[in-house]
């Protein structure tokens, strides 16, 4: 499908595991074209351009010094996010981020009052929620398929990532754990579901003081777990709809559902957040069974759908679905979630953003 306008021109910068997933997003959307690819291993960042057929490959400071960079896909450590940000804002460039949008509040709202001073945009993963199947699923509660929603449930629960990811040690460090890890995907569905978060309550804990890697090329090794590993807190959204949240690497297996959302009249099966596809079903009250929702259109199936919406609304004006507005309620809901946990005081939210709109059809 043709854009009707030139695309974006985009450099990432960060080139570990997730980036390939960016790679194949901006092949898949007319939207985006790669033209620079960078990383603290300049060797690394050239084999990797080299692999992807990008003419542009090498270190941070020439990426950004790259006039013919429009936007920075920032993909490096949590820990990195609110500094390479402010670079790449300082460069000019418009700015795509993995999640989170920064360690703390504090540290993203100086970025968001440069990017908005500065005329340019900032959005962050996850963009999921623009997949057909969470599409679906927004469709299914605005046209009344439950009634009214008065509840939720999400889970998200695993042993933790030391068993598959080649570099797991930054998982229990701050900016990880699983609320930080995976709350985002859980968190940003709800809000684009249900709307914004008033308020939170929480308590955690951890399982393990070290994990032992098993996973190559660091099998042996031992990581001092420096976060909570297990949280458990109940949300109220401004609604008034009531949320319960689990996000875990304590457990060993569980069958729980990923989403579900209740309403006075069904009840709503939602896919796993952290993919873009999945069913959608629904059971009606007084009904024993789930019912297929047939899908609906537009497919975005790929990470890299928000950055191609982004450059949709950068070309042709309007707001971006992935805002930054979002991605600092979600934020902040997941600071507000520890607080509570850390103090056993319910905490209220100060930034409520807008519930994202639907996604209009993109290129893919």
């Amino acid at each position: 499908m043709s854009t009707g306008f030139d695309p974006l021109r985009v450099g990432i910068i960060g080139c570990g595991k997730i980036s390939n997933a960016y790679y194949n997003g901006c092949k898949l959307y007319d939207e985006l074209e790669l033209v620079h690819v960078a990383d603290l291993d300049v060797e690394r960042a050239k084999e990797v351009g080299e692999g992807w057929g990008v003419a542009q490959a090498g270190s941070v400071e020439g990426l950004l010094a790259d006039a013919s960079v429009e936007a920075v896909v920032n993909l490096t450590i949590p820990a990195a996010h609110a500094p390479v940000n402010e670079q790449a804002l300082r460069a000019g460039k418009h700015v795509y981020l993995e999640k989170p949008l920064a360690l703390t509040v504090e540290e993203a709202l100086p970025v968001l009052a440069l990017a908005e001073e500065l005329g340019l945009r900032v959005s962050c993963a996850p963009d999921t929620f623009l997949g057909v199947s969470h599409q679906t699923a927004r469709r299914a509660i605005d046209d009344g398929k439950i009634g009214r929603p008065t509840s939720a449930t999400l889970f998200m629960q695993g042993r933790g990532h030391e068993h598959w990811h080649p570099a797991p040690e930054f998982y229990y460090k701050p900016g990880g754990g699983p609320l930080y890890d995976m709350g985002p995907y859980y968190l940003t569905d709800l809000v684009q579901l249900l709307g914004p978060i008033r308020r939170v309550s929480a308590m955690a804990g951890r399982a393990f003081e070290q994990r032992a890697i098993s996973s190559q090329p660091l099998a042996g090794q031992v990581i001092d777990v420096e976060l909570d590993t297990h949280v458990a807190a109940t949300l109220e959204m401004g609604s008034g709809a009531i949320v319960t949240l689990i996000m875990s690497f304590d457990i060993a297996k569980h069958s729980l559902p990923n989403i579900q959302v209740h309403g006075t009249e069904g009840s709503l099966q939602v896919p796993d957040p952290n993919g873009f596809g999945g069913e959608v079903r629904v059971c009606a009250w007084g009904s024993d069974e789930w019912e297929e929702v047939p899908a609906i259109a537009p497919e975005a199936g790929q990470r890299g759908a928000g950055l191609a919406d982004m450059a949709r609304a950068i070309r042709e004006g309007g707001p971006h679905l992935v805002s930054a507005e979002l991605a600092l309620h979600v934020l902040e809901a997941m600071e507000a979630i520890s607080e509570s946990a850390a103090s056993g005081r319910a905490v209220e939210l100060r930034h409520v953003c807008e519930r994202p709109g639907v996604l209009e059809p993109l290129s893919v």
